[in-house]
């Protein structure tokens, strides 16, 4: 299958891959404008930043890259609405939103001139963003790594809301290679959007340990957790997670610094995953991943998996 450009609004990007921005902290700069350099959409994960990390971190992946470079921003974030302002403040190139759904996001990006794209799991969303003014929408089913919005498959949400919408529609979850590239766009879809693969580059910001369990991961050890955010998520089974899932009282926050608009207590989920990172304490990591993080065998640069997607897209159909 030859690739086609992904265009969202006056954005053309040559290969229609967008690197999902895998919070926290994991998609950073680097990751971004290394994506955004092989022709995709590179986005930096702004949840759980301040506004200066926010603003210096588009700062620096535009020193690197003259391709695309969004942010993403849950909705479930107190400094959501912060967050996205200051995005459009430093004239960033899209906006993508989930875990949530914000009506105000959308005259936010029309004063701004920047394209508002909400991560949606239904056709009936989707028809209410693409009314409120969005440019496209992320179509993200139940094999997505994070938080999930839905129990339903990608694959079989797609074709729904392709039929809804006339905006440019993206399939997410469970987006891994070039095979499933090819089998996404097959069922109608724009452009894809990939989280583990990239979380899994030399680029990504994740430690080596997040990156060593990816490689090292069966499909048995992917699982489904309660997050304090209010919805489930999927990752890698390590020690932390296994206290999570047995609901361990000593988990249970002893002083809150008000990251979520709600939030369940249950554990620290902003402690959590930014200890996935290199600079945390990895024994207190929460890894999200995708449900087919089995497939990933090595760490690669972003170049070599643009290669590899490509490469696998066009032997599909």
């Amino acid at each position: 299958m030859q690739l086609k450009e992904l265009r969202i609004g006056r954005l053309r990007a040559a290969v229609p891959i967008m690197q999902g921005a895998m919070a926290v902290r994991i998609s950073t700069a680097p990751l971004a404008a290394a994506v955004a350099n092989e022709g995709g959409i590179g986005l930096i994960a702004g949840t759980g930043m301040s506004l200066e990390e926010l603003r210096n971190e588009i700062r620096r992946a535009r020193e690197m890259t003259r391709g695309i470079i969004g942010v993403n921003v849950l909705f479930a974030a107190i400094e959501f609405a912060s967050l996205v302002k200051t995005a459009i403040e430093e004239k960033i190139d899209l906006v993508v939103s989930g875990a949530g759904f914000s009506r105000d996001m959308f005259s936010w990006g029309r004063e701004g001139n920047v394209p508002i794209v909400p991560i949606v799991s239904s056709a009936k969303l989707a028809t209410i963003a693409e009314k409120l003014g969005a440019a496209a929408v992320v179509v993200e089913g139940k094999e997505a790594g994070g938080h999930l919005g839905t129990d339903r498959s990608m694959r079989e949400v797609l074709p729904e809301v392709r039929a809804a919408v006339q905006i440019p529609v993206i399939g997410a979850g469970g987006v891994i290679d070039g095979q499933d590239i090819g089998q996404v766009m097959a069922l109608g879809a724009d452009g894809v959007q990939m989280g583990t693969r990239f979380a899994a580059s030399e680029e990504s910001n994740a430690s080596d340990e997040f990156k060593d369990l990816y490689v090292k991961a069966r499909q048995e050890d992917v699982v489904i957790i309660k997050s304090p955010v209010g919805l489930p998520g999927r990752g890698i089974r390590n020690s932390f997670l296994q206290l999570i899932v047995a609901e361990d009282k000593s988990l249970e926050i002893e002083s809150c610094v008000n990251c979520l608009k709600r939030c369940s207590q249950n554990f620290c989920i902003m402690e959590a995953l930014n200890n996935a990172c290199r600079s945390g304490d990895f024994r207190r990591a929460l890894v999200f991943a995708g449900e087919k993080v089995e497939k990933i065998k090595e760490i690669l640069p972003v170049k070599q998996i643009f290669q590899n997607l490509l490469q696998g897209a066009r032997s599909e159909g």
